[in-house]
């Protein structure tokens, strides 16, 4: 598999191993959200300074308003800190 197959792969990876502990395989709960976040993405959380704003972040995930994440709205998120990151990156 190529680096981009990997990186997709991983991306559905992550999502499935959160998703479901509370029996709904599709979506993430605000609960599964923050316990990816904090599992997965340590450093956002290190330059979050207010702990409001990672709350303010998981509502904003929910484009649809059913109060929880699916798949697409979890690429939105990754999409994004993606893009983030990137220019954060390119001016170094």
């Amino acid at each position: 598999m190529s680096q981009l197959e990997i990186a997709m792969a991983t991306l559905i990876q992550t999502f499935d191993k959160y998703a479901g502990s509370d029996g709904k395989k599709n979506t993430l709960s605000k609960a599964e959200v923050k316990t990816l976040v904090e599992k997965e993405l340590p450093g956002l959380l290190k330059t979050v300074k207010n702990p409001g704003e990672v709350d303010k972040l998981l509502k904003s995930l929910d484009f649809n308003g059913d109060a929880e994440v699916d798949f697409q709205e979890f690429v939105t998120l990754i999409v994004a800190l993606t893009c983030a990151a990137h220019g954060r990156f390119s001016k170094q």
